[in-house]
């Protein structure tokens, strides 16, 4: 027996698309919901018990249309409430913090820099997920909102988007960091303006290391050995999000619906 209930994944916004895309990728025969809360973005400026309401709210919706399993494909809702969703969801959850930091650990040497929204910069997730991994490792963590327009807009390669860049990134530089987390899912489609700004210096991009996380949880039971589906809701604006969305899923929409979210 297969299971082809889809893999439930939300963010405030369409960031998290890098991650359901690296998702599809990594497990073609699954199926995957994906909501973008757009009516309530961005998250990252919220407070924590706001965060966690809207957080709330968007997996009784998932969970509503029978996911067997939940990825938080959203750097400030994983800092501030993984926990309280772990808590009220009855199938597993995979945010993008711990994931995140765990490859960090791993590959750095001795300072890491984190780049994320201001709430998850000020959460410190990073920095606790990755000291608890290695007590020697030194982080240091900036937020850069706007490299989300950036990305939004496509202005991911450009001058605007290289000077914003170094503006943001130099100190990283100069203070001499090996691994930079891209603590926000839409700072991948700036990776190479990010590399050019920071040659040699180790990228951590999430949703790579969501997919080591969700491979253990889809045992062969679990698997969907049927015919795989892509359906996309949103709680706003849903043309405006889909010429976005087909920009970081590199492809055409098959299924967009807008839906609406109390809580």
């Amino acid at each position: 027996m297969s299971d082809a209930r889809p893999i439930g994944i939300f963010d405030s916004g369409v960031g998290g698309l890098t991650v359901a895309r690296r998702l599809a990728e990594e497990f073609p025969r699954e199926s995957f919901l994906f909501l973008g809360d757009t009516a309530r973005l961005p998250y990252g400026t919220k407070s924590p018990e706001t965060v966690e309401r809207y957080s709330l709210a968007n997996i009784r919706f998932l969970l509503s249309r029978d996911v067997k399993l939940l990825v938080v494909a959203c750097n400030t809702a994983s800092a501030l409430a993984l926990p309280t969703i772990e808590r009220s969801s009855p199938v597993p959850v995979v945010g993008v913090v711990e994931p995140g930091a765990e490859t960090a650990a791993r590959r750095s040497r001795s300072l890491v820099g984190v780049i994320g929204t201001e709430a998850t910069v000020d959460s410190g997730a990073y920095r606790e997920a990755i000291r608890r991994r290695n007590p020697r490792l030194e982080v240091i963590s900036r937020a850069c909102p706007l490299f989300v327009p950036l990305a939004e807009e496509g202005w991911t390669d450009n001058d605007v988007a290289r000077r914003v860049a170094e503006i943001y990134l130099s100190p990283f530089r100069e203070e001499g960091i090996d691994a930079l987390v891209l603590g926000c899912t839409h700072y991948p489609l700036l990776k190479a303006t990010i590399a050019a700004t920071l040659p040699g210096i180790a990228l951590i991009d999430s949703a790579e290391a969501v997919c080591k996380a969700v491979a253990p949880l889809l045992t062969p039971a679990s698997r969907n050995e049927a015919e795989s589906e892509y359906h996309v809701c949103v709680t706003d604006n849903a043309e405006r999000f889909r010429i976005v969305a087909e920009r970081f899923l590199g492809r055409p929409l098959d299924r967009l619906e807008h839906v609406e979210i109390t809580g």
